[in-house]
């Protein structure tokens, strides 16, 4: 069928689309076979290179202590993250131009710093200057950087987000007296926020596997980890691939999390608005008076 997009192909183009995909697919399929032969000839996919992922000892001493790096740098970096984003993204919509010029320039040249220079950076600075402990050095540079350079892309999303919603709702709540926070706090976050979500998610996603940079600055996460085994045990492969479907877990798991957050959130929004349509709730002073006056009016006589 045609569309206002495209004209629907006809039946040689679908037959040359088909042909397509077919050599793309065993293109594919080859190269996957010849990377598969290559490390089975090397002994990378025998039974003994599995079988230390089946030992206690190997994941209490490399993969559980690296998850767990994992886990707590992008925990913090999410969260110290969005309260940086929602406050640098409500000063980019500041009345004050001062404020927005700061606010923008902090902004953008948070998300120009590569975060791997970033963690570079500040983990020698921290060294350099004795901030923290040794031992905590590394997780300070990491959970610094990733907040820093996610909290200006939340504060990208969260001014975006909050500009396309409709100026009416800021201007009657101007005009019923509310001040600028309250307008803010009350009815554009709330909104913003739920329409957001699946923004945020994609950066939370980008949080959790930009913790496997860390490597560099010797921070201890689960792709460090798997190196280690790998180096340890000579089954690098194998490792890899073990951390790679760990990761995928745990990306999966975040983003059921917040899709299953934004669905509550929108179910309550519609819940509440169907109790208020429902109940009716008593109308604001005047408004008897002038439906009394309608209901006269339309009265048959």
């Amino acid at each position: 069928m045609s569309t206002v997009l495209y004209d629907a192909p006809g039946p040689r183009a679908r037959l040359r689309y088909r042909l397509y995909s077919v050599v793309v697919a065993a293109v594919l399929i080859a190269a996957v076979w010849f990377l598969y032969r290559g490390l089975s000839d090397k002994g990378q996919f025998t039974a003994a290179k599995w079988k230390p992922f089946v030992e206690g000892d190997i994941w209490s001493t490399y993969l559980l202590p690296g998850l767990r790096g994992t886990i707590e740098a992008a925990l913090l970096s999410i969260v110290l993250a969005m309260v940086l984003g929602m406050i640098f993204g409500i000063l980019r919509l500041s009345d004050h131009r001062i404020v927005r010029i700061i606010a923008g320039v902090v902004v953008e040249v948070s998300r120009a710093i590569p975060v791997l220079i970033l963690m570079i950076f500040l983990f020698s600075l921290y060294a350099q200057n004795n901030l923290f402990q040794s031992d905590q050095l590394a997780l300070a540079a990491v959970v610094t950087a990733l907040t820093i350079y996610n909290g200006s892309v939340i504060a990208e999303i969260v001014r975006s987000g909050i500009k396309a919603l409709p100026k009416g709702q800021t201007e009657a709540a101007v005009a019923l007296g509310l001040r600028k926070t309250q307008v803010m706090v009350t009815i554009l976050l709330p909104q913003a926020i739920t329409a957001m979500l699946p923004a945020l998610v994609s950066q939370m996603v980008v949080a959790l596997k930009d913790t496997a940079l860390g490597y560099q600055i010797t921070y201890r996460e689960i792709v460090r980890s798997g190196q280690q085994l790998g180096a340890s045990e000579q089954n690098t492969i194998p490792s890899l691939l073990v951390i790679a479907a760990v990761m995928i877990i745990l990306n999966y798991a975040l983003t059921v999390a917040a899709t299953r957050l934004e669905k509550f959130l929108r179910t309550r929004k519609r819940g509440s608005r169907t109790v208020l349509a429902a109940t009716g709730g008593t109308p604001p002073p005047g408004m008897d008076m002038v439906m009394s006056g309608r209901g006269a009016d339309t009265a048959p006589k």
